[in-house]
């Protein structure tokens, strides 16, 4: 069935310079159904994929596919068959697929789509993000779209060139969307219950977050084959410069709001570090598939172990507030366990927390800790208060006292997963495109994110290896 529908794709792809000449594009959208045209290169990464877990009616079942011949290419080929043959909601998407060596020059020449989403290999990601935009192609693309202070400066080109062709370049923060990012923010921003957010110190910090995520996974129901090139992280880039990125946006929001960062003036870094998560042979072999190390990881081999720059920290001032953010990686998760978040904002009335460990069941719970000068009596219905204020977006909450903090109990319907935060993050670039142009703060934030972690790679490079 693959190989079929892959003969098929690829017989189309002959059909592309056609339908561009015949099609003008439009330069704006209305909203029209089928009007967004997608193409998607080098497609390295299964996040590329999950944009497409679902059908969007202002977005055209077409989707141009160009990629270097590989592996890469056909488990994403195979994953959108997945979407399409499944017993449930299955979607109906027809790839067309380029595989020669000039792919990258073929869809820059033609343009048969309008919105170009990226997600694979970091290393080269910059420079096809800014080729997209300086050829006119909006760009929907995966985190991160600079992983050192080269591509940092070539992303800010890509922005001036994104915002004199009139394109809309974002990237994909699926992390907003998780229900219990979204109810801290909510909560600390309730001055009765939460007070102000608290300075902190470097050694204790007002916002804390920190991420676990680990190399051997299930998506989709299926086992994850990551590429080789993604544990090199000259390629997919190290760990305090790749999911720091989720956390670095989710503490911008906390602090700043949609409000945007000028970094010269409200970013101080105060420390960084880095640090190597050891992969066996027999664990690499396991999630790539492959018996032997390429050559472009024998840098990073030591008496058959490779050691993968997957893990740090930053600590840093945004507008005075002192953050942390963690990131660390292991191999695998223990039986009935993911990928976890741990979260806490500090204010001077409440702590508004969350966990994602054993107790929780691996799974993200929000609590709120009140802080001393308060009556339990007075707190409790201060708290119920402000869940009542936040029954419009989210109806069905409650509080439950959990020994000497209050967990807000979140009804099962908003934990919709990772996977199909994707969709939500698609759906609002798409109302982006409609209204013609991002928000301000966006444009700005996106900069001020990539900022603060590639300058935080810079500093932990300059400290050495910490753990």
């Amino acid at each position: 069935m693959k190989n079929l529908t892959l003969l098929t794709f690829v017989a189309c792809a002959s059909a592309v310079a056609v339908s561009c000449s015949q099609s003008p594009k439009k330069s704006r959208f209305d909203g029209s159904a089928g009007e967004v045209k997608l193409m998607t290169l080098d497609p390295g990464h299964f996040h590329a994929a999950l944009v497409q877990k679902n059908m969007y009616p202002q977005v055209d079942p077409d989707v141009y596919v160009f990629a270097p011949e590989g592996e890469d290419v056909q488990m994403h080929l195979g994953r959108i068959e997945n979407y399409n043959t499944r017993q449930e909601n299955p979607t109906t998407w027809n790839e067309i697929v380029y595989t020669g060596p000039d792919f990258y020059e073929k869809m820059i020449a033609e343009k048969p789509g309008n919105v170009l989403v990226l997600a694979g290999n970091n290393g080269k990601k910059t420079d096809y993000i800014k080729g997209a935009v300086e050829a006119g192609i909006n760009v929907l693309s995966d985190k991160p779209m600079a992983i050192d202070a080269a591509n940092y400066r070539k992303l800010e080109e890509a922005f001036a060139a994104a915002q004199k062709n009139g394109v809309l370049l974002y990237d994909i923060m699926t992390e907003r969307y998780e229900v219990t990012n979204a109810l801290q923010r909510e909560l600390a921003n309730i001055p009765e219950l939460f007070g102000e957010l608290q300075k902190g110190t470097p050694e204790d910090p007002a916002i804390t977050k920190e991420s676990v995520h680990h190399f051997f996974k299930y998506v989709s129901g299926q086992p994850l084959t990551r590429p080789q090139w993604y544990f090199d992280v000259e390629q997919q880039g190290e760990g305090i410069v790749d999911v720091t990125t989720h956390l670095v946006d989710l503490v911008q929001l906390a602090v700043v709001g949609e409000k945007p960062i000028d970094p010269a003036r409200q970013i101080e870094l105060t420390g960084a570090k880095r640090w190597a998560t050891p992969l066996s042979k027999e664990q690499y072999q396991l999630v790539s598939g492959k018996q032997t190390y390429p050559d472009f990881l024998a840098k990073d081999v030591e008496n058959d172990t490779l050691k993968v720059y997957a893990n740090g920290e930053i600590d840093y001032k945004l507008d005075g507030v002192n953050v942390r953010v963690v990131v660390l990686w292991n191999f695998m998760a223990p039986e009935g366990a993911g990928d976890t978040h741990y979260s806490v904002m500090k204010g001077s009335n409440a702590d508004v927390m969350i966990r994602q460990g054993a107790e929780q069941g691996y799974k993200p719970m929000l609590y709120v800790a009140k802080k001393s000068g308060v009556s339990d009596e007075e707190f409790e219905k201060t708290l119920n208060e402000s869940i009542a204020k936040l029954a419009g977006e989210y109806p069905g909450l409650e509080i439950a006292r959990a020994g000497e903090e209050w967990q807000v109990v979140i009804p099962e319907k908003y934990y919709v997963g990772h996977e199909a935060h994707f969709g939500q993050v698609t759906e609002k670039y798409l109302q982006y495109l409609v209204e013609g142009k991002l928000p301000e703060w966006e444009i700005a934030n996106m900069k001020a994110k990539y900022y603060t972690t590639t300058k935080a790679l810079e500093m932990a490079k300059a400290a050495g290896e910490t753990k």
